[in-house]
């Protein structure tokens, strides 16, 4: 499954390069290499395996790539017994991967129609995700229209200037000018995208620090988190946050498994946690333990 698993991310990051190609405006290899976070070497290699599976990689007058949209001439096509391997991969992913779950519907097996609403949802994600594309290339503040933000419980437009897409595309991390912060903002919660005119006024204060396996961006504080759980909770968190595969392990002499890294927040981890209390045990920090009895307390009180 490790294997499997780590051939799926480099499908899966190949696939990212040929959306991103797709996506005007034509783009250097530089930027290529930064939103997939590898070397400019790296790059040309995937270029050369795109062009060796049928794509048509295109390159301006500045040497930028790009894939045209040919009228006329058929899409890249897979095969039944690549789809179906393809799709298997894909799957070893994780299923909050939303560049994965696209691609998923594409190479969905005969018979396993999606559903209607899921191909609404994945058009505005790659709408949303296009038009910041767009803007981080041509250095443009853009205004993410009535954001759901969980942690101020309100929805409001902000405006940022886009650094970069975390790595799985469920996240964009841009800089704020009006709390002068960088931030994590998740692209499932922007209704739309108005891309502004605006340069970008404060690049030199834009920091990308990648988010925890909960998804959480820098705080300025870590936390040093450890449990022990069945194997019903190992799944379920798996399942939920697909990146924390990494940091789970399985302990033969108690039969049980163990999650064990550091997080920016305690929020996320509590709220897993608190539904299963009678098959969790907190090991390491106290300050787990802490923030759990509180929330506790907290729902006990009259």
């Amino acid at each position: 499954m490790p294997q499997e698993s780590n051939n799926g991310h480099k499908i899966l990051r190949v696939l990212r390069l040929a959306a991103l190609l797709e996506a005007k405006p034509p783009k250097n290899i530089r930027f290529l290499a930064d939103q997939l976070q590898t070397t400019e070497r790296t790059v040309y290699r995937y270029l050369d395996l795109l062009t060796e599976i049928g794509f048509n990689i295109g390159r301006d007058d500045e040497n930028r790539c790009f894939i045209p949209h040919e009228t006329g001439k058929s899409p890249v096509r897979f095969t039944p017994e690549e789809a179906a391997y393809l799709h298997r991969l894909l799957l070893a992913t994780g299923k909050k991967n939303r560049l994965a779950s696209a691609i998923l519907e594409k190479v969905r097996p005969e018979g396993d129609a999606p559903a209607y609403n899921g191909q609404l949802l994945a058009a505005h994600l790659a709408q949303t995700i296009e038009k910041i594309s767009e803007a981080i290339h041509n250095g443009r503040q853009v205004v993410l229209k009535k954001y759901h933000s969980v942690n101020s419980n309100k929805i409001s437009d902000r405006r940022v200037e886009p650094i970069r897409f975390t790595d799985n595309y469920q996240g964009l991390v841009a800089y704020e000018p009006a709390t002068g912060i960088n931030k994590l903002f998740k692209i499932e919660r922007i209704s739309a995208v108005e891309v502004r005119k605006t340069a970008f006024r404060f690049r030199d204060k834009h920091r990308y620090q990648a988010p925890d396996v909960f998804g959480f961006s820098e705080t300025g504080r870590t936390y040093t988190v450890a449990w022990r759980m069945s194997l019903r909770v190992a799944v379920l968190l798996r399942e939920e946050y697909p990146m924390t595969s990494a940091l789970v392990q399985y302990d033969k002499k108690n039969k049980t498994y163990v999650f064990s890294g550091e997080v920016y927040s305690l929020k996320p981890v509590t709220r897993f946690l608190l539904g299963f209390l009678d098959e969790v045990s907190i090991v390491g920090d106290h300050r787990l333990k802490a923030a759990l009895h509180r929330k506790v307390m907290r729902f006990l009180q009259p």
